[in-house]
């Protein structure tokens, strides 16, 4: 079975070699293969997260079709996008506590200059 990180370094790649803009903005995102899990059936969903930073919000979501198709080409069920500077600043987040390392990587897309 792929594992999610190769499944979103798939993903990455895809987008890469087919929508060359929308693969220069998600190089500046952190792309995360997201597992919900249904109570009441066990089954399993997979999500994609895209964490992206303030400044090419606007410019990424106007892509979201495009983000949605290549997702779903690969069986995914939906894809998330998550401000990242929103997501650092918020006080009542416990990313910091439950994984610090996930935590600064978000630190670093939010204060990524270029």
């Amino acid at each position: 079975m792929i594992s999610r990180e190769q499944l979103a370094q798939e993903y990455i790649n895809i987008i890469n070699n087919y929508y060359p803009v929308a693969g220069r903005l998600l190089r500046h995102c952190l792309v995360k293969i997201l597992k919900l899990n249904a109570d009441r059936t066990n089954k399993h969903s997979y999500y994609l997260g895209i964490y992206y930073p303030d400044k090419i919000g606007s410019r990424l979501l106007a892509l979201q079709d495009l983000f949605k198709d290549a997702a779903e080409n690969l069986g995914l069920v939906e894809v998330v996008f998550l401000n990242a500077n929103h997501l650092v600043r918020d006080p009542r987040s416990k990313i910091k506590e439950q994984d610090f390392r996930f935590w600064l990587e978000l630190c670093w897309i939010a204060n990524e200059t270029n």
